[in-house]
């Protein structure tokens, strides 16, 4: 989800709630402690060099049981953050502390936000030799190359 994304939901919602893909929800006394912009260069296995731009947004739960963060204090964070730091419309990654510290994607369901794990993954398969994991479609089969239905 980008920026922009977010920026129109919240004004038709009452309440902000963030749900991880297992159907347990963020702490409603949770704060967004952190909005920024995360720029990563890197090189990858296969010697490409690259570089990625998000959204940072930091979820903390904290023990302030009397204040909830609404819609528009939210919106105002994310406007402020805009004009401050120069945030452009990038995909928001989110970083909730759960059992460790994680980094989820955002998405929208019509009523919660959404917090999708992310995965790692070889960027360079082909450079590096390593052969991309296949899911089998049936207990006793197996994908085939160019089957597509990995």
């Amino acid at each position: 989800m980008k920026l922009s994304h977010i920026k129109n939901i919240l004004p038709a919602l009452e309440n902000v709630e963030f749900q991880l893909e297992d159907g347990r929800f963020v702490p409603e006394h949770f704060h967004v402690t952190e909005i920024g912009m995360v720029t990563k260069n890197f090189i990858d296995c296969g010697g490409t060099i690259r570089k990625e731009e998000r959204v940072n947004f930091q979820l903390w739960n904290a023990d302030d049981y009397d204040h909830r963060l609404k819609p528009g204090k939210l919106l105002h964070i994310i406007n402020l953050s805009e004009k401050q730091l120069g945030i452009g419309d990038f995909e928001i990654e989110v970083e909730y502390q759960d059992q460790t510290i994680g980094k989820y994607d955002l998405e929208f369901n019509g009523k919660n936000f959404i917090l999708k794990n992310k995965l790692t993954a070889c960027l360079a398969s082909d450079a590096c030799g390593v052969e991309p994991i296949k899911k089998n479609t049936a207990p006793d089969t197996c994908c085939a190359p160019e089957s597509g239905c990995c």
